[in-house]
C-alpha cells in the first residue's frame, strides 16, 4: 500500500514520520495489578475498589454506578502497591480482556484493583497516560491486543505481555492536544448520558403519578373505573397453531412477519422482519396487523409490549405474539400501551410467576388482568399524549448521543492515527 509524504507504515498502522511506535515497557512505566485476598476486606463503607465492571469499552473513564469498596488494616501493604493515583492506566487482563480506563480526578482516593486489572502508570513529563488510554482503547490497537493475548485453558494476560503492547506517541504536547479533544467529546457524551438518565426518571415518575391517577391533568374529573382483558379487549395469536414453520420465513415479500425478537424500544423494527407468503397473510385475518394495535409476547422472554404506530406494508404474527385490541372502544390503546410497560404489568406479571419459572404466558392468565381507568377515552388520551410527548424528547436526546458517538469515533479514527493533525 502506497503510503502519502510525511507518513510510514508501522506495525500499529500508517502514522506521521514524527511520531513513534513502542512498545509500553519500552516507556519505563510501573507495572501492577492488584492481588488475591481482597475479599475479606470487603465493606459497605470504605475505600473505592475497582473491578472490571467499572470498565467499559465506549469509554475510557469508570463507570462508579456499580461500586464495591474495601476497608484496609493499617498494617495492610497490598495497599501501597494497587492504589491508584491519577493519570493511572488500566487494562482488564482476565476474561474480558482488553478494557481499557483511565483515571481522572473524578475518581476518588484512595481506590484500589483487584486481580483481574493491569496498572499501568507514566512518568507523566514524558508520557500522557490519557492519551494512551485513547489509543488503545482504538479500533486498530484492540485488534492487535487482543492478538497478543496469552493462550490456555483460561484467557489471560500476563503482566510481560501487558508491557509489550504497543502504542503510537506522538510528540508530548500533542499527546496533550489530541487527548483533551476526545475528553472533551467524552465530556459532551457524559453530559447527554446524564440528561438522558434524568428524563427517563422523570418519564416514570409521571407513569406513576399519570398511570394511576395520583395526578389529574387539568379538566378532567370524577373517579376512576375498573378495567379488564376478558370483558373489554380481543387477543389473538393463531398463525403458530396453522403449524408455520421457520422455512416459511421469508427474506423478501410483500407481507411482513412479526416477532417477538422485532420489538424495539416500544415499536416494531420493520427492517428486521422477515417476510411470509400471501397465502400465509391471508389465512387468519383477525391477526392481519392494524394500526394502534398492541403486540404482547407471550413465549420466551415474555411481556415485552409493541405499539402499531404504523404500518409500511401489510403484516401479520407469528405464535409468540399476542395481538391485544379494544372492544367497542372500551380504552384508549395507546394508553394501554403505556398501562403494559408500567410497574401495574409487572406487578402482574410477578404475581404470575411467583413460586414458579414462566416462560408462556397463557391468555387464560392473561384475561384476569385488571386495573383502573379514567372514566372517559378523552382523559386516556390526554394521558398517553403527555407520556409519548416525553418519548419523543427521549429520542431526540438519543439521536443527539448516537450522532455524538459516531463523531467521536471518527475523530479517534483521524486524530489517532496522525490523518488529522490539531498542533
Amino acid at each position: 500500500m502506497e503510503v502519502k509524504p510525511g507518513y510510514k507504515q508501522t506495525e500499529v498502522g500508517v502514522i506521521p514520520e514524527d511520531w513513534n511506535v513502542a512498545q509500553l515497557g519500552d516507556l519505563k512505566p510501573f507495572v501492577t495489578s492488584g492481588s488475591r485476598g481482597w475479599a475479606s476486606y470487603y465493606s459497605e463503607r470504605g475505600d473505592l475498589f475497582v473491578r472490571i465492571t467499572n470498565l467499559s469499552r465506549g469509554s475510557i473513564y469508570l463507570d462508579l454506578t456499580d461500586c464495591k469498596f474495601v476497608k484496609l488494616p493499617a498494617e495492610a501493604r497490598e495497599g501501597v502497591r494497587t492504589q491508584l493515583n491519577e493519570h493511572d492506566v488500566l487494562i482488564s487482563i482476565t476474561a474480558d480482556i482488553g478494557i481499557v480506563g483511565y483515571v481522572d480526578k473524578s475518581v476518588p482516593s484512595p481506590a484500589y484493583i483487584n486481580q483481574h486489572i493491569a496498572l499501568v502508570r507514566f512518568d507523566s513529563s514524558k508520557t500522557s497516560g490519557r492519551f494512551v488510554s485513547y489509543f488503545l482503547a482504538s479500533e486498530k490497537p484492540q485488534k492487535l491486543f487482543r492478538a497478543s493475548t496469552d493462550t490456555g485453558a483460561k484467557a489471560g494476560m500476563s503482566l510481560l505481555t501487558v508491557q509489550k503492547i504497543k502504542t503510537a506517541l506522538p510528540p508530548l504536547p500533542e499527546q496533550f492536544t489530541i487527548a483533551t479533544a476526545l475528553s472533551d467529546v467524552d465530556g459532551l457524551l457524559g453530559g447527554l448520558d446524564r440528561l438522558i438518565a434524568k428524563k427517563r426518571d422523570l418519564k416514570q415518575a409521571a407513569m406513576q403519578q399519570l398511570l394511576t391517577g395520583q395526578t389529574r391533568l387539568p379538566g378532567f374529573h370524577g373517579d376512576w373505573v375498573p378495567l379488564n382483558m376478558a370483558d373489554n379487549s380481543t387477543l389473538k395469536a393463531r398463525i403458530g397453531w396453522q403449524g408455520l414453520t421457520t422455512a416459511e420465513y421469508l427474506k423478501t415479500g410483500d407481507y411482513f412477519l412479526v416477532t417477538g425478537t422485532d420489538f424495539s424500544e416500544g415499536r416494531i423494527a420493520w427492517s428486521s422482519c422477515c417476510f411470509v407468503a400471501a397465502q400465509r397473510y391471508t389465512q387468519d385475518r383477525n391477526i392481519q396487523l392494524r394500526a394502534k394495535d398492541i403486540l404482547l409476547t407471550k413465549d420466551g422472554t415474555i411481556g415485552k409490549v409493541a405499539y402499531v404506530d404504523h404500518l409500511p406494508a401489510l403484516a401479520t404474527l407469528n405464535s409468540g405474539v399476542f395481538v391485544i385490541r379494544p372492544k367497542n372502544e372500551a380504552y384508549d390503546p395507546h394508553f394501554f400501551y403505556y398501562i403494559l410497560t408500567s410497574h401495574i404489568f409487572d406487578e402482574f406479571l410477578n404475581k404470575l410467576a411467583a413460586g414458579s419459572t414462566i416462560s408462556h404466558l397463557y391468555q387464560k392468565d392473561f384475561v384476569t388482568f385488571s386495573f383502573l381507568v379514567p372514566p372517559s377515552l378523552p382523559e386516556q388520551t390526554a394521558i398517553a399524549k403527555v407520556l409519548t410527548e416525553m418519548d419523543g424528547e427521549l429520542a431526540v436526546l438519543e439521536q443527539r448521543r448516537e450522532k455524538t458517538r459516531a463523531l467521536k469515533q471518527a475523530m479517534m479514527q483521524e486524530l489517532l492515527t496522525g490523518r488529522t493533525r490539531i498542533i
